[in-house]
């Protein structure tokens, strides 16, 4: 996430109420609807199911429209331009605008934002039901997406085939449903379907339903066609049309500095680590006018909600200024996804996740960062660099991103690597049905609708009703940890490794943050799996050591007439005897801000090395002079009942 001054006007979607004449069968699940709609319209089921489950992976999310507009399974679009409303102030959670737009009396033969009719209000038309019950039924839903496969099949010529492979163009024409409008993207949008419709997929939905798409391997997508006319300087997947939209380099207050990144020469002068996850907290215009402001700060790439297009800003090379901390800047990706961590159906789409997973996986071969969450985090996950600006440091993309799912999507899927009782452990809930109570999604202090979540609740005992896990950093006035939705101070997400501190019953503890922290992880329904991994302990005799939020150069490191940086240990600390799992091990350095039209600075490197380790929700960085590497294997002495 990026501060920004304003937000801009939304293409708002439609809003609906409650349809009285809707009248669902309750006897009738997700999965038998598709197949009565695929055999009322002539549509393989497969395909109508693969393109659902490409849309919204079934997920029905009744009445609340996607930003793009789209409503239900098939997510039909209904919406049309809107006029500006007002930005409203952004609380420090940064709560989304309210939606605005026509009253839902509108005709139904209001004009879509192309002057045709909406998606939704076509399939409307072809299946003889009202408008608003599209957006609320799933079922009918269903139906109308199936009567506009089969509508767009006709269209192109072809028969209503039984042959999946047959229906290959209606599917890549349906992708205009999502926004998309260029042949590679409409190639690669169909090519996804028929992998799904190849692979088959399972999986429960957000109303708890089950949904099953068997496999059929004799189906295969085509080949992907790549956009003659990308400009190279997009570094971006082939499969994927990337625009460029450069953030500027020059001279602002007159002179004196610079905006809006740093030239470099990465990975030349300094590995590229992590790829850093945002979410924007703003509208995606509103951001393209901050990214483009020399005052303000930068970041690599932005990924639009509607349909997954990406652009691009800063080259991979250099250093954009997105994290909050220059370390981790200077060994960077940043991606921002449009949308507020507060408002996850109406944001964060499949199509936008999908775009992003493969952006991700394409920067990672580039550069050898490794597929895990060390190294792939969100900018809740950067440690802040010193103690005072813990608590300026961002919340985004929150508790309901879904990590689990993005890592599928990397083809790097976030799973046990040893058995439950290892001294090592991954958080792992299942995003469906794990739904923690969180309070501020519309409004300080009003109760979140129940959601699927990433993150994981510690307490300081083994109870429910047991205190939270306190931050001293995030709140140094002392004040307690909450359930606030941008309250990070008493949990951890999906894919962060821990070592183990202790079990009692259906309770685990950890060690976080310098202390035992308890979550609930019962057996028959897990919150954390075995994994493997190092782990560094303080040596004998230290007692406790300092952990720190950038890993800076040694005094001696700096050249002669340069200020050395001043070292600020964050307000934890690890005790003797406590474990805390290591990923890379890294040198200490600094990047000097060079001067304008220099040319990259000079990035000052020091011989100490350091662990950056998973200290609690953001990761931090130990002297590996102060640690000992402890041996997995032999870790799980003292961990029985506690």
């Amino acid at each position: 996430m990026i501060c920004v001054t304003a937000l801009a006007a939304l293409l708002v979607p439609l809003l609906a109420g409650p349809d009285d004449d809707v009248d669902v069968a309750a006897d009738l699940s997700l999965q038998n609807e598709f197949a009565a709609a695929a055999q009322k319209y002539h549509v393989p089921r497969s395909v109508l199911m693969g393109v659902s489950y490409q849309q919204t992976r079934w997920d029905s999310h009744p009445g609340t429209p996607s930003v793009g507009g789209g409503y239900g399974p098939m997510h039909l679009v209904d919406v049309r331009p809107v006029r500006p409303v007002p930005a409203p102030s952004v609380p420090p959670h940064g709560s989304p605008p309210p939606l605005a737009g026509a009253p839902d009396g509108a005709a139904a033969n209001a004009p879509g934002a192309a002057g045709q009719l909406t998606d939704l209000r076509r399939a409307a038309r072809l299946i003889g039901e009202p408008a608003r019950r599209l957006r609320t039924d799933a079922a009918a839903n269903v139906r109308g997406g199936a009567a506009l496969l089969a509508a767009t099949q006709k269209q192109l010529g072809k028969p209503l085939s039984e042959n999946p492979g047959d229906w290959w163009d209606a599917v890549a024409a349906f992708s205009g449903l999502s926004g998309t409008s260029d042949e590679a993207s409409a190639a690669t949008y169909a090519d996804d379907v028929f992998t799904v419709i190849r692979k088959g997929a399972k999986r429960t939905t957000d109303t708890g339903q089950d949904v099953t798409l068997p496999p059929n391997p004799n189906v295969r997508p085509h080949p992907t066609v790549r956009d003659p006319n990308r400009r190279e300087q997009v570094e971006c997947p082939p499969e994927l049309t990337c625009s460029w939209l450069g953030a500027p380099y020059t001279e602002v207050n007159g002179g004196a500095t610079y905006g809006n990144y740093d030239p470099a020469d990465r990975p030349r002068d300094q590995k590229i680590e992590y790829i850093v996850i945002h979410d924007t907290e703003a509208s995606l215009k509103s951001m393209l006018l901050t990214v483009q402001d020399p005052t303000e700060a930068s970041w690599n790439y932005s990924v639009r909600s509607s349909d997954g297009h990406i652009t691009q800003h800063v080259r991979t090379k250099d250093e954009a200024w997105h994290s909050g901390n220059q370390f981790v800047n200077a060994s960077s990706i940043g991606v921002e996804h449009e949308g507020f961590l507060t408002q996850p159906d109406t944001w964060y789409s499949e199509q936008m996740y999908r775009s992003s997973a493969r952006l991700v996986r394409f920067l990672a071969k580039k550069y050898g960062i490794p597929l895990d969450r060390q190294h792939i985090i969100g900018h809740d996950n950067v440690p802040s660099p010193t103690a005072g600006t813990i608590p300026q440091m961002h919340e985004d993309p929150g508790p309901f991103w879904d990590w689990r799912h993005y890592f599928d999507l990397l083809g790097a899927p976030l799973k046990a690597t040893a058995g439950p009782d290892s001294p090592v452990l991954m958080a792992l809930p299942d995003y469906a049905t794990h739904k923690p109570r969180y309070y501020g999604c519309n409004g300080h202090g009003v109760l979140c609708p129940p959601h699927g979540s990433s993150a994981v609740r510690l307490h300081t005992e083994p109870f429910d009703d047991a205190p939270l896990i306190q931050d001293p950093g995030r709140h140094p006035d002392g004040a307690e940890s909450t359930e606030d939705v941008s309250d990070l101070g008493s949990r951890i997400s999906a894919g962060q490794k821990f070592a183990v501190a202790g079990r009692n019953g259906d309770w685990t503890a950890i060690w976080f943050q310098g202390h035992k922290a308890w979550f609930k992880n019962p057996e028959d329904h897990p919150t954390a799996v075995g994994s493997s991994g190092k782990m560094v302990t303080p040596k004998d005799g230290t007692g406790e050591i300092p952990v720190y939020g950038r890993p800076l150069p040694e005094k001696s490191a700096y050249p002669y007439g340069m200020e050395p940086q001043t070292e600020s240990p964050l307000p934890y600390s690890i005790q003797e005897g406590q474990r805390y799992v290591a990923g890379s091990v890294v040198s200490g350095a600094y990047v000097d801000r060079s001067a304008f039209g220099q040319g990259p600075g000079e990035v000052i490197k020091g011989n100490e090395k350091y662990y950056e380790i998973q200290l609690g929700h953001r990761l931090a960085y130990v002297r590996a002079s102060d640690v000992d590497v402890v041996n997995p294997s032999a870790g799980a002495a003292g961990l029985a009942q506690q």
